[in-house]
This record gives structure tokens, C-alpha cells and sequence, in this order.
């Protein structure tokens, strides 16, 4: 395998690089730091043995009062090129001698520059030294060096440093072309071998293990983590093909069921519905022909009988409607749900309920299927409207609002309400919360408007309180 320039190969020349320097940055940092500061100690100490020797050799010629001597002893310092400055003073702070001749010897001497001392000022270093012959002083001695010695010291140090690192840079570079080749190699197999596998699919490939490192662990664990990938695909692989012959027989089962209950409904909707007319018609005709040679108890009888025919009917009804949505297509138009509301409304009100005070707030437009959501709203106001008939004032409130991309809609009552810890059974077929003795249903109604609202992709739920009323919310997707 060739090695091209990739990006983990130069990533891996930067960190080597980065890292060199790093360490020549820190390494020549400090030697200049401590260069700068043992030089400048040298040089005090220096000055301060040269100052001592001038001092010494001036006593006799400060204790004679020789001005030429102590000239010739300060011309001695031509020798040394970086002083700037020399001026013996007499014992009361005059000028006695100067070097040069040139030099500026206005200066009188302040009481701390009596005693021994040197010190950088500004960019010179300057020292005075006591001029003491016995126990007896005789003046002081001012010098003044500039740091051209230390300037030419930093300067030759900084060739040196750059010199070293630019050897180091091509040493480490040419290092780092070496170390890639362990390096980078079995990183960049792993990469190709990671590549097929995510083009190809294929887990029976191995990447190729160069070397007993910490790379060559690598290697092992990922071809290990292969061997896995590869045995559960093959699992995979065959439970998904159990699974579709699964699918297949149960599909099958399902038609078959679809079927037994498409006739079903079928019996239903026609053997089931004639035996009930003709109970209901022959009760109908006992009643009408037969009333005056009945007691009242059989009249009674016979009206239950009739009764529950009725009910029977209307039961089958609902069973065929909850049965029939789910083939149905849903056909969504826009709908004006203020006039949907107001007919079923009108109706149910014109009808049974005439008590009963209805408010219709201001509806939302909303995208549905006219006759499912018609029947929703049926069913809805008509649980509203018979579950407050026992209220002395029933009142129902019809209003929507607009939620989260959903057009949100309720239907509140006053009436008898219901216990929330049996909320779960509101919804199911023929499941009811209260008797039918108190209220008269056949228990589809909600089931009903569960599986409508469900096709159109929208929820149900509703809240309430017993003897206080309920309030039942549906919502529909915006599009």
C-alpha cells in the first residue's frame, strides 16, 4: 500500500513539529533568562574588582594631592572598552580626576553614594567604591560601563539559537517522515478497511496487524469487533427472513380474518336485521290490534320488547360504522366547522333538548373529511347534551384554539361528568361509566370518535369531574 499525504499524516508531521518547537521555545526561553541574569552578576562583580584596583592604586595619589598621577592611574581604564566613565572625588565629594578628560564632573556626591555600591541604572551599570588607605578615607571612585558586552553576548546567543533551531526543525522533520511510516501505515489500513466495509457491507474483511504495539492492538480489537458485527448481521440476516415468512403467514391470516368479518358484518347488517323488524312489527301489531284483551303488565312487556329492538338496531348500526372506518378513506377537504356545529346543533337541540343553553364560539377552519367529522361532532354534542339533562340549567360550550401545528377543538358540558381514575375505559367499544338505566347508549359512540380522529391524525382526551362536567378535546393536524 502506498503512502499518499493524508490528513492523519499531517497531522502527525504538525504534532511532532509543534511539539519540537515547543520544547527549543521553553529550552532556549530559559537559557537566555538565565544567561541574562548570571551575566549581569558577572559584570557587577567585574566592575565591583576593577573599581577595587583603581581605588587601590589611586591612595597614594589622592593622599599627596596628585592630580596628574591620579590622571594617569584612570587613563589605564582605555583598556577596557565599555567604560563609559570614571571620576575620583575627594573626601568631601569634589571632583579630584577624571576619565575621560571629557567627562562631566559637575556632579556632587550625595551620602549614600559614600558607600560601596553597584547597581544598574537605567542602561549603564554604575558603581562607587570607597578610596581608604589605612582607616582613613581619602575620596571615592564613581564608574560608569555601558552593556555592549552584554548586547554582543545576547546577540551571538541568538545566532546560535536560531542556527540550532533550524537544525533542529530539519532533524526533526526528517524524523517525522520516518515515524509516520509506523505510524500512519496500519492507521491508513484501518481507514481502507473501515471504507469497503462501509461501501460494501462486508464484515468478512480483516485489516492486516503490522506490529505487536499499541497499534497492533488496535488492529486486533477491530478485527474482533468485525467478527462480531459479522455474526450478528448473519442473525439479522436470518431473523429478518423468519420474520418475513412470519409477516407473510400472518397477513395471510389477517385476510382470511378480514374476510370472516367482512362477512360477518355482512350476516349481520342483513340475516340479523330482518328477525329484528319482525319482532318489532309483531309487537308493534299485538299492541295496536290486540291492547283491549292485554293487561298492563303484557303491555308493558311488549313495550320493553320493542324497546330493545330499537336498541339492538341501533347497536348494529354503530358496530357496522366502527367496523366500516377501517376501510374508509379519509378525504380531507377545507371545512367550515362553525356551520358543522351549528346544524348537528340545530338537530340534536330541535329534537330532545330543547332546554338545553348551546354557546358555539367562534370555530377554527380546518382540513378533515366532511362526513367522519360531522359524525364526530355528533357524536360529541349528543354525549354532551344527554349526559346534562339531569342539570336544572344544562349548558354546553363549543369552542377551538390553535396549538403546536394543531387546530384544537372541545366540546364542554355541566352535566354528570366522570371519575378520572376510569379514564382509560372512555374510549373502548361498549365500555361505559355509567348505567343504562341512568343514561341510555350502546357504548361505540367515543370508540367511534377515537378511531376517526386517529385516521385524520389528530388525538383525543378528555377531562372531568363527577356532577361537574366534562369537557372533551380533539385535535387535527395543520398542513
Amino acid at each position: 500500500m502506498l503512502l499518499k499525504d493524508t490528513p492523519i499524516r499531517h497531522k502527525l508531521m504538525r504534532a511532532i513539529l509543534l511539539t519540537s518547537s515547543a520544547v527549543l521555545l521553553i529550552t532556549c526561553s530559559f537559557y537566555f533568562a538565565y544567561e541574562f541574569f548570571t551575566f549581569r552578576n558577572t559584570s557587577i562583580r567585574q566592575l565591583s574588582i576593577l573599581g577595587e584596583i583603581i581605588a587601590t592604586n589611586s591612595t597614594a595619589a589622592m593622599a599627596f594631592d596628585s592630580r596628574e598621577d591620579a590622571n594617569e592611574i584612570l587613563s589605564a581604564l582605555k583598556a577596557e572598552p565599555h567604560i563609559v566613565a570614571a571620576i575620583l572625588y575627594d573626601k568631601e565629594g569634589n571632583p579630584f580626576s577624571n576619565y575621560p578628560l571629557s567627562a562631566k564632573t559637575t556632579t556632587v556626591l550625595s551620602k549614600s553614594d559614600f558607600e560601596e555600591r553597584y547597581s544598574f541604572e537605567e542602561s549603564y551599570l554604575v558603581g562607587f567604591q570607597p578610596v581608604i588607605q589605612g582607616n582613613k578615607r581619602l575620596g571615592t571612585l564613581y564608574l560608569k560601563s555601558d552593556m555592549g558586552a552584554m548586547y554582543e553576548r545576547i546577540r551571538l546567543y541568538g545566532i546560535m539559537a536560531v542556527i540550532v533551531t533550524i537544525i533542529s526543525f530539519l532533524v526533526a522533520y526528517f524524523l517525522s517522515k520516518n515515524l509516520q511510516k509506523s505510524i500512519s501505515k496500519p492507521i491508513l489500513a484501518l481507514a481502507e478497511i473501515s471504507q469497503a466495509i462501509a461501501k460494501r457491507n462486508d464484515y468478512s474483511v480483516r485489516a492486516t496487524k503490522l506490529g505487536e504495539d499499541e497499534i497492533g492492538l488496535l488492529t486486533d480489537a477491530f478485527n474482533q469487533m468485525l467478527e462480531q458485527i459479522h455474526t450478528q448481521n448473519q442473525e439479522i440476516q436470518l431473523f429478518n427472513k423468519n420474520l418475513e415468512l412470519k409477516i407473510k403467514e400472518r397477513t395471510y391470516e389477517l385476510e382470511i380474518a378480514n374476510k370472516e368479518l367482512e362477512a360477518f358484518s355482512y350476516s349481520v347488517s342483513h340475516d340479523l336485521r330482518a328477525p329484528l323488524r319482525s319482532i318489532d312489527g309483531y309487537s308493534r301489531i299485538l299492541i295496536e290490534d290486540y291492547g283491549d284483551k292485554i293487561d298492563d303488565e303484557g303491555k308493558r312487556t311488549l313495550q320493553i320488547i320493542v324497546k330493545n329492538a330499537l336498541k339492538m338496531g341501533y347497536l348494529i348500526d354503530d358496530l357496522l360504522a366502527f367496523s366500516r372506518l377501517g376501510k374508509q378513506n379519509v378525504t380531507k377537504i377545507l371545512l367550515d366547522m362553525n356551520a358543522i356545529a351549528q346544524r348537528v346543533t340545530e338537530e340534536m337541540v330541535a329534537q330532545n333538548y330543547k332546554t338545553s343553553e348551546v354557546t358555539i364560539e367562534p370555530l377554527l377552519s380546518t382540513k378533515g373529511d366532511s362526513s367522519m367529522l360531522r359524525q364526530v361532532m355528533t357524536n360529541l354534542i349528543s354525549n354532551a347534551l344527554k349526559y346534562s339533562t339531569k342539570k336544572e340549567k344544562p349548558v354546553i360550550t363549543i369552542g377551538s384554539y390553535h396549538e403546536n401545528d394543531y387546530d384544537i377543538f372541545y366540546v364542554k358540558d355541566n352535566g354528570a361528568g366522570f371519575d378520572m381514575k376510569y379514564y382509560d375505559k372512555l374510549f373502548g367499544v361498549f365500555q361505559r361509566l355509567h348505567s343504562p338505566s341512568e343514561f341510555e347508549g350502546t357504548g361505540v359512540g367515543l370508540a367511534l370518535v377515537h378511531r376517526i380522529i386517529t385516521k385524520h391524525g389528530g388525538k383525543v382526551w378528555a377531562e372531568g369531574k363527577v356532577n361537574e362536567g366534562a369537557t372533551f378535546y380533539f385535535s387535527l393536524p395543520v398542513f
